[in-house]
């Protein structure tokens, strides 16, 4: 025996109901989310809300992109994307040109972070990029728009980094300069004097050298002016002076946190500095969550006082589904009281009527 459908049902009770509202009915129900609701990472409409942020991570002069390596496992294993671009270690305009070409090829959120010289990188890189929602600064450089490195460097003692250097010619295709090199004889005071003195003799072997150019260069813009700002101050850095780093930290209104170790924290201290970018990401979403939000006063209060979760456009589509549901009971639901209606109305009344009820 086959079974009667629930349309089939529906129109035994309601006859005069019309088909087209028992399609609206019956249809509404099983609406699924949005195609903009998919997983993160792909290209259907804005960024997936519950996505993480994509971690930037900037090596500074004398080092490469492998510096970060102990911060990146951890970020990965918590589930972050983590990208480490090589910085070139040209010029400070070239650099933040480079980097902030990087950047546009990231698709929705970004924290930035940047050591050492890579901080000055990352205040002009990120400038004018509205999808980078934090910067993190290790150690590291924050000029103001106009300012040159050298002549930040000169606004408090403490760094032994100009007498640890050894410039030396280089030629290209392109014309002559000078890069900049650490003495390999001071390189493990000057640059990581926390670290194995084998570990910072290879380091030495395989530094990257900075254009001489690169301290002389005017900075193009300061990000950290728009952009919420996180800083570590290493509190025995022989290459940028502490209180430099103290005193960009406070002209920045960075959040701050400050521990014993040399200039190359995030190999020597690598779960502090991750739990530095852990905190910037948490912002990163709860920023994107505000924006995505700016409509609501109520979601705006929320995202002041805590860290909620980035805006969720599939349950926005469940919910709207929901209601269509909703919507199409009701039709149904006074449809039917009509037809009682009409039929009491069309019916002599029964004495008994009361009791079989």
């Amino acid at each position: 025996m086959t079974m009667p459908s629930t349309a089939d049902l529906i129109r035994r009770r309601f006859p005069h109901v019309s088909a087209a509202v028992l399609t609206v009915a019956l249809c509404t129900v099983a609406v699924p989310a949005s195609a903009d609701s998919g997983p993160a990472g792909t290209t259907g409409g804005d960024t997936d809300a519950g996505a993480r942020p994509t971690v930037v991570l900037v090596h500074g002069a004398f080092a490469d992109a492998s510096g970060w390596n102990g911060v990146i496992e951890r970020l990965q294993g918590d589930g972050y994307t983590v990208l480490a671009p090589p910085n070139p270690l040209r010029g400070l305009a070239s650099d933040s040109t480079y980097i902030a070409s990087v950047l546009k090829n990231i698709k929705g959120p970004i924290v930035l972070a940047g050591h050492s010289y890579g901080g000055a990188v990352i205040s002009s890189a990120a400038a004018g990029n509205p999808n980078v929602k934090s910067l993190v600064y290790v150690s590291a450089f924050m000029p103001d728009k106009g300012e040159a490195l050298g002549q930040l460097a000169a606004k408090f003692p403490g760094s032994e980094l100009n007498s640890a250097l050894s410039p030396t010619p280089f030629e290209t295709t392109s014309g002559k300069g000078t890069d900049l090199y650490i003495q390999p004889a001071k390189f493990h005071d000057v640059f990581a004097a926390d670290l194995p003195a084998k570990t910072a003799a290879v380091m030495s072997a395989a530094q990257r050298p900075i254009a001489a150019s690169a301290f002389t260069d005017k900075a193009l813009a300061a990000a950290w002016r728009t952009i919420p700002s996180w800083a570590l101050v290493a509190k025995q850095d022989k290459s940028i002076a502490p209180d430099l780093e103290r005193f960009e930290a406070q002209r920045a209104g960075s959040h701050t946190v400050e521990i014993d170790s040399s200039h190359v924290a995030m190999i020597s201290h690598p779960d502090t500095v991750t739990d530095l970018i852990r905190d910037a990401a948490g912002s990163s979403s709860s920023a994107s969550a505000s924006s995505d939000s700016s409509a609501s006063a109520s979601a705006s209060s929320d995202a002041s006082a805590g860290k909620p979760a980035l805006a969720d456009t599939g349950s926005r589509s469940l919910a709207l589904a929901g209601l269509g549901a909703v919507a199409a009971a009701a039709v149904l639901t006074g449809a039917g009281l009509v037809l009682v209606t009409r039929r009491r109305r069309d019916t002599p009344s029964d004495p008994d009527a009361s009791t079989a009820r």
